[in-house]
Order: C-alpha cells, then sequence, then structure tokens
C-alpha cells in the first residue's frame, strides 16, 4: 500500500503534464489517425510510467469517459485476484436424497451450482463418472438443478446484438454447464460430413451426418442453412464443403434456460446412466451432504482465460462471484456495490461505470486515466505477475495476436471491441527494462481502424526517447 500515496502525489501533479500533452500528438501517432480516418477526439490514449515515478509521456482525453468494451474485465479479473484470492476454486457439489439399491438411487440426484465459470462437458463426464462409482446406474426419483447462488433476471440473448446464438452473447447462471453452449464437430467422411454434438444433449434432435458438396472452403456455415429455431430439432437445409476439412462450430444454447438440464441428462445418459424421472430446478435440502464434488481450476487460471480470450460469460460468472462470497448470493447490483467499494478503497478514487463485469455493455464508461491508476495499483502488487501473464501478449497469443508483428512480444495488452468501439489497456516492454502502462481507445463509427494506431503507439512507447 506503501505505493497509493506515491499515485495520489502523481496524479495532483499530473494535471500540469496532462494540459500540455493534450495539444499535441507525437506525428507518428497523428499520421495513424490520418490514415485511419479518425478524429482527435474521438480517442483517447495515454502512456505512463507503470510505476508512477515519472509525469506521462501522452494524455489525451484522459479524463473523458469512453465505453471501454472488454478493457472493463481488467478491473473485474484484478480485484478477484485481490478479494478472492488466487487460488480460490470453484466446487460443484453432488447430493443423493436416498439410498443406492442393486444400482438403483432410491430418491433424486441433486447438482448445486456454486458459479463455477469452466464446468466444461469434460468435468461434467468426471462428475458423472464419480456418482456411477457411489454405483449409481439408475435414478429412480429426478436430476434436481439448485441455481440459487445466483439471483439473475432472465435475459434475452438476442438484445445485446440481435445474434443470439453467439457464444459471446451467453448469460451468466449459477450452473455454467459448457458455457451455456454446444459444439457441433463436422469431420468429413465418405460422401458425408459425420455430425457429433458435444455435449450431448437429451432430448434434440439432430441429423447424424450432412451432405458433402465441392467447392471453396469459405462461408461453411452460411453453406449448411442451419435452422435452430426449434430447440429440440436441429435441422441442415446445405451441405458442407469437403474441402473445409473437420470444423467446429460452438452455438450458444438456443433454449438457454433448459441447456444446462439437457447438457446434464444426455451426458448421463451417454454414460450408460438411466433416469426414471425428469430433470428440473429446486433447492438441495438442508441436512444433506454432498457425496462428490467438481473442484474447479484456481482463480488464477480462470482470470487468464478470462483476459487471455476475453471470455464474457466467463467474466460475468466471475463478477457475480464477488457478491456471492461478501454477501451469500450473486447479485448484478451487489458485485457493481463490491467492485465500487474496492476500487475506492484500493485506488482511492472515484470509480468507472460498472454494469455486469465483463465489458459487454452500452452503459460501461470508463476514462484512460482510470484505467492508467488501475494498471498502476497492478504493477505495485504482489500479485502482478499473476495479473500481467493473463494478458494477451501483442502478436503472439489470445486476442492480441493479430497485432503487428514489429511489436510481437513487446507487450501485454487487454483487448476491447463492440460496434464502435476499438482500444487496448496493459503494458508495454521497452529495451531499457521500463515498463509503460497503456490506454488507447476509440469510440466512433470507424473505430475498427483504430488497431492499426494501437500498432504505431505500441511501437512508439517501446521506443523510448
Amino acid at each position: 500500500m506503501a505505493f497509493l500515496p506515491r499515485l495520489a502525489a502523481w496524479l495532483a501533479l499530473s494535471g500540469i503534464a496532462a494540459a500540455a500533452s493534450a495539444q499535441s500528438l507525437p506525428p507518428e501517432i497523428e499520421a495513424a489517425l490520418a490514415r485511419a480516418k479518425l478524429p482527435r477526439d474521438a480517442v483517447t490514449l495515454t502512456v505512463a510510467d507503470a510505476e508512477g515515478r515519472l509525469p506521462p509521456r501522452l494524455w489525451h482525453r484522459a479524463d473523458t469517459p469512453v465505453n471501454p468494451a472488454s478493457i472493463a474485465k481488467l478491473a473485474t479479473t484484478f480485484a478477484a485476484l485481490e478479494l478472492i484470492g488466487p487460488a480460490w476454486t470453484w466446487t460443484t457439489p453432488v447430493y443423493l436424497d436416498g439410498p443406492v439399491q442393486g444400482g438403483t438411487l432410491q430418491g433424486n440426484l441433486y447438482l448445486k451450482g456454486q458459479g463455477d465459470p469452466r464446468l466444461v462437458m469434460e468435468r461434467l463426464w468426471l462428475l458423472m463418472r464419480r456418482v456411477q462409482g457411489l454405483g449409481v446406474r439408475r435414478i429412480a426419483g429426478d436430476i434436481v438443478i439448485d441455481r440459487s447462488a445466483f439471483e439473475v433476471a432472465a435475459q434475452d440473448p438476442g438484445a445485446f446484438d440481435g445474434e443470439p446464438l453467439r457464444p459471446y452473447n451467453a448469460a451468466p447462471d449459477a450452473l455454467l454447464v459448457n458455457f451455456r453452449a454446444m459444439v457441433l464437430q463436422f469431420t468429413p467422411q465418405g460422401n458425408v460430413a459425420l455430425l457429433q454434438i458435444e455435449p450431448p444433449m437429451a432430448g434434440l434432435q439432430a441429423p447424424t451426418s450432412v451432405p458433402l458438396q465441392s467447392g471453396e472452403c469459405n462461408d461453411w456455415r452460411g453453406a449448411l442453412r442451419a435452422d435452430f429455431r426449434d430447440p429440440a430439432r436441429l435441422r441442415f437445409d446445405g451441405a458442407f464443403p469437403a474441402s473445409c476439412g473437420p470444423r467446429s462450430w460452438p452455438v450458444a444454447a438456443a433454449d438457454p434456460a433448459n441447456q444446462a438440464g439437457r447438457a446434464i441428462a444426455g451426458m448421463w445418459q451417454e454414460m450408460g446412466g438411466q433416469l426414471a424421472g425428469s430433470v428440473r430446478e429446486g433447492r438441495v435440502p438442508a441436512a444433506l451432504k454432498p457425496v462428490a464434488e467438481s473442484v474447479s481450476p484456481t482463480l488464477a487460471e480462470v482470470v487468464r482465460d478470462v483476459n487471455k480470450f476475453s471470455n464474457n460469460v466467463m467474466a460475468q460468472q466471475l463478477f457475480l462471484t464477488l457478491s456471492l462470497q461478501q454477501r451469500g448470493v450473486g447479485t448484478i447490483a451487489g458485485s457493481r456495490a463490491v467492485l465500487q467499494q474496492w476500487w475506492r478503497d484500493r485506488l482511492r478514487s472515484e470509480p468507472p461505470v460498472f454494469d455486469n463485469g465483463s465489458g459487454l455493455s452500452r452503459d460501461e464508461r470508463a476514462t484512460a486515466a482510470q484505467l492508467t491508476r488501475l494498471l498502476q495499483y497492478a504493477w505495485a502488487s504482489p500479485l502482478m505477475p499473476e495479473f500481467v501473464a493473463s494478458l494477451p501478449v501483442a502478436g503472439l497469443d489470445g486476442t492480441a495476436k493479430r497485432t503487428a508483428a514489429r511489436t510481437a512480444g513487446v507487450a501485454h495488452l487487454k483487448t476491447g471491441s463492440l460496434r464502435d468501439v476499438t482500444g487496448v489497456a496493459g503494458y508495454v516492454h521497452a529495451p531499457s527494462g521500463r515498463r509503460y502502462a497503456v490506454v488507447a481507445i476509440a469510440n466512433h463509427a470507424n473505430a475498427g481502424a483504430m488497431r492499426g494506431v494501437i500498432d504505431t503507439l505500441v511501437e512508439w512507447t517501446a521506443r523510448e526517447p
């Protein structure tokens, strides 16, 4: 915490430097903006010493609130590292409310969701395998899903951008199974492409193959002419280009409220289990004790997935876990309050406008100055190695892989993009060994052209005066 007084002092003095540096931009940046056809008042740019010891090198419109898109995940993830801890894990326990006789559970099987962001199909299989290891082959009652850890209103997955089947629009769930999505695997064999659905979905009618067609592998998804309108039936009125080879297509569930139940029942049945009853929602009786559980990867590993690949639903799971841990139930309003209080306590300044923790929002607002403060605070923290390692490496991995080759490896940058928003925030590593906190965000109809400006800014930052 010794860093905070130094940061506060720097912020008090930075007004003069900020005013001066806001008057002009480096010629390289001006030229890049001109090429991108982005006006100066559409972008916010900062370059500051990560340790906060020197005046900023660049401070353009730094106090102007902008939509940060997925850069907002930086606050969610670092707050979680501090408040919950990098070694934290989520558990998904299983309960039985009856005896097991002759391979049959004489009662119900309960699964209690507790917010695990990475309960993927492989871990669901392992959990079901542990249940079978207890001698259960048939469930005489129901499979009961307990989602009470989160209190989140039902969401229209197409409300944000009219793309309800895009996995990035999946909503959070206390029992989030496979990111509320399924993966369609197409494998050409003979005259058809074999279709495999992961995880297996109970009650979903789907063909086992689709016809092959000749031609180039361009818009192969469009060529399939998939029909997802009926949640109980998947149709393909087109064909799969043979030239594509094996392909995967992640698709958000058409019936998100029932996706977890279908996946759990489907996995149970595929493993040879029988279910006499149905899958339904309910609460775990207080007297029951867990008989098995699935344990998630550590929070540090989850943070890495969230930031490297900008996974929206994982970020929202993490966000809701903040209030779940502090208040006993995960709510959007509760987590906003927790995150705002954390910001005021740790950074000693007014926080950004937080929404759902992922940046998939039109209401979120942050200034480049606020994001710079966050990056400097994180750099001074004992948790800095975990945090920096979670950020995409420019030109090499994650969502920053497409940055220019000339800047490859010199920066760790969290990207953010929405319609009319493109930006990055993170650290640039200079040959001298100095590290710079960098923020660059465009809010403009032509924001997609900001990528070239970002490449130029990173290169300029690394080339110290």
